[in-house]
């Protein structure tokens, strides 16, 4: 079990390093996904 839940993560973490290989691109996507759930508890938009 615990080697699935870290072979997930690991996949994880690879796909996100590949989709933003910048720090100012991690931030940017950090930041849109915290939009997103703001918008959405606020009911003010959808993502």
């Amino acid at each position: 079990m615990f080697q699935k839940v870290l072979t997930v993560g690991l996949i994880g973490a690879a796909l996100a390093m590949a989709a933003c290989n910048t720090v100012r691109g991690a931030a940017r996507d950090v930041n849109s996904v915290a939009n997103c759930t703001e918008n959405a508890i606020n009911g003010t938009k959808s993502c």
